[in-house]
Parts: C-alpha cells; sequence; structure tokens
C-alpha cells in the first residue's frame, strides 16, 4: 500500500520550494511565490514568517514597480547565513577566501608561507584560517566547511594525496587540519577545484575538457556536471602524457611530458612577470613572440590529441586565461586543423568564464552546494 504524504511533509516541500524559488529570483515578492509556484497567500506568509524566524530569509526593501499605489515588499535569501570557506595550499603562499551561498567572494587573503609537510605548518596554516574567519566577523555556526585545493591528486573521498610530487606530500591526509579546525574538511586536485567553479559559472555547461594553463598544466573532466577521477584518482592528467622521450625532465621523473610544454615555465617566464610578457608579445618583441608562437604550437598539439578522445567543450583556465586573445584562439584552430584528420568547427574552444580566483572559490563550493541541495 502506497504511503500517504504527512501534513508535516507536505510543509516541508513547499518551505523548500519557495526558498528555492527565491534562492533563484533573488528578490521577489509574496504575490510572485504564490503565483509561481501556486501556492495559497496564507501559505506563503506562513511559511516565509518560518524562514525569516530561522535566518534563512530576509526582507529587503520593495519591489520596483511602474504600478501606482504602495508597493510590494521584496524578500531574498539571507545569503551569509551559511558560507564556506577555500584556501589554496602552494608552494610559498596559502591563499584563503569566504564566498556566500551566492558563490560569491565575501573576503580574501594572501599569506606568505612556505609550503612544509609538517605538522607545524598545518597548526600555523588553520591558526590563520581562525584569524581570517574572526576578522571577516563569521560565527563558527555559520561555516558550512573549508575546503582545501592543492597541487596533487586526491583520494575521491578527499581525505588523502595520492600523488602529491610538486608539493612532496604524498600520503598527506586531512587529520592534519581536521585536528586544528572545528568544521568539516576535504582536499581537492587543484584542477577539479577550479572546474566545480566552472561549472559553477556556466549552468548551461555540461561535458567539457577544463585544462589549467597555470604553474603547472593540469586538467579536469567533466560528463554530465560531474567530476570525473576515475577508478584510481587520476582520470585527466594529462601533463603527463609523454610526447617527446628525448625533453626536458618533468617533476615526475620522465621526459618530454605535456607539463614542460604547456605550463609557465614553456615561457621562461614566471607568474609574477607575466604582465611583462605580454606586453612585449604584443610590442612585436621578436624573442617573446617566438617563445609565445611555440607555446601556442605545442597547446595546439595536446587539444588535437585529447579532441580526437574527447570530442566536447574545451575550457581554457588558470592564469593564462585572462591572457588569451581572440587572434590566440584563431591561431590554435588553424594548427588544430593542420594535425587533426577530421573537418572541425571553430565552435569547441572556449575561455573561462571565471579565471579570477577559481581554484579557492571551487575549493568552497562543494560545501554550499550540499546545504542548498539539503534545505
Amino acid at each position: 500500500m502506497k504511503k500517504s504524504i504527512t501534513p508535516s511533509e507536505i510543509r516541508q516541500t513547499n518551505r523548500q520550494r519557495i526558498y528555492q524559488y527565491i534562492y533563484q529570483k533573488e528578490n521577489v515578492s509574496q504575490q510572485d511565490i504564490a503565483y509561481d509556484l501556486h501556492l495559497s497567500r496564507p501559505t506563503v506568509t506562513t511559511n516565509l514568517n518560518a524562514l525569516k524566524k530561522v535566518g534563512l530569509v530576509k526582507e529587503a526593501g520593495q519591489m520596483d514597480t511602474e504600478l501606482v499605489g504602495r508597493k510590494a515588499s521584496a524578500y531574498a535569501i539571507n545569503e551569509t547565513y551559511r558560507v564556506s570557506i577555500g584556501v589554496e595550499l602552494l608552494s610559498r603562499q596559502v591563499k584563503t577566501i569566504a564566498v556566500d551561498l551566492y558563490g560569491k567572494k565575501i573576503s580574501r587573503d594572501v599569506y606568505d608561507l612556505d609550503f612544509q609537510n609538517k605538522d607545524a605548518y598545518f597548526k600555523k596554516v588553520c591558526e590563520h584560517i581562525l584569524q581570517f574567519k574572526e576578522d571577516c566577523h563569521l560565527s563558527d555556526e555559520q561555516i558550512l566547511g573549508v575546503g582545501f585545493a592543492m597541487q596533487g591528486l586526491i583520494s575521491p573521498d578527499g581525505t588523502e594525496v595520492i600523488y602529491g610530487k610538486i608539493l612532496n606530500c604524498t600520503g598527506l591526509n586531512v587529520s592534519a587540519v581536521t585536528k586544528y579546525l572545528p568544521y568539516p574538511c576535504r582536499f581537492f586536485h587543484d584542477a577539479n577545484s577550479a572546474a566545480i567553479a566552472e561549472l559553477w559559472a556556466s549552468p548551461q555547461l555540461k561535458d567539457a575538457f577544463y585544462l589549467s594553463l597555470s604553474r603547472h598544466l593540469a586538467a579536469a573532466l567533466i560528463l554530465d556536471r560531474k567530476i570525473i577521477t576515475g577508478l584510481h584518482g587520476h582520470s585527466a592528467t594529462i601533463e603527463h602524457m609523454q610526447i617527446d622521450p628525448h625533453g626536458e625532465l618533468c617533476y615526475c621523473g620522465k621526459r618530454g611530458c605535456l607539463e614542460t610544454q604547456c605550463s609557465l615555465r614553456a615561457l621562461h617566464c614566471d607568474l609574477e612577470h607575466l604582465d611583462d610578457f605580454f606586453q612585449r608579445v604584443h610590442a612585436a618583441d621578436l624573442k617573446a613572440q617566438e617563445i609565445w608562437i611555440a607555446y601556442l604550437k605545442n597547446l595546439a598539439h595536446a587539444i588535437n590529441l585529447l579532441h580526437l578522445i574527447y570530442d566536447k567543450t574545451f575550457i581554457l583556465g588558470g592564469y593564462l586565461a585572462p591572457y588569451l586573445q581572440k587572434e590566440d584562439i584563431d591561431f590554435l584552430y588553424k594548427e588544430i586543423a593542420e594535425q587533426t584528420p577530421f573537418p572541425e568547427a571553430h565552435d569547441f574552444l572556449q575561455i573561462s568564464s571565471m579565471p579570477k580566483h577559481n581554484i579557492a572559490i571551487g575549493a568552497a563550493l562543494l560545501y554550499i552546494q550540499k546545504f542548498l541541495e539539503r534545505i
């Protein structure tokens, strides 16, 4: 016999629908909610009062209207009812960001600290996070969790670094930080974190290959809006595809990996001098242009190989994304066309929708997503 729905379940469902409706619309009136969700005004009023009482929803002034008469009250979610913190651990810096329920930045901080796989380092990082929380005037209750993005492969459950040669932290367990923080914590591969942020910024995106063009090359495979990590956690680790067995030495110990051809090291330039490098490229400096063209040729070769395997959208992200111009994308298409056996439409390369702070933001977003799903 089919179980009947209880009045309590109906109330909970209505409350969830109203909250999600307000979240999507951002500013709404009671009339909007009642009309679009086919609910009675008393039902809407009761649920709005309940949501306001617990702090999930707030009054947000009055609705803009061209009609004469008293304007309707506007309602919005309390975007800081819960927040999440994302942390990017780098070799010489700790980047921290707090985001609200819309994934928008509340505050951001960059802390100079050399990475060490030692307890003293993680204690100092966690002390910094707690101070950052205090500086943001956030309570422990508000914080959903802390996501740590790092240059390394992470176990599917986010608890362990299974390959961390860049930071020399293979085997690192999330307990290194949870013992100092009173919040849920997990690790993220930095490319996966960036891809999560990309999905958040692009609700229409379904399948894609995300390429992070940064200090190090990294990638993430997106299928049906999910990040595919694979059976052993190393799907999309294209940076270690060996292109030239006699090429430059990669940090993995092999030679001629894509990492050596498509990361910042191929530009003979560090992150702090990227602006200067591209100024020289656009000023027709022959040496800088030669380096940049060689880089684009290598990148086109990599994209063509990957596109033959995964015929989907390719998103170019990372620190280099803001510097890519239309002529660079056209050059990539031209190079790919000369290599591929198939006629290729110029429709599968995209520059990241949110190249700024995307790694730290992506590390924070998982906790926001889970919270919104539970409401």
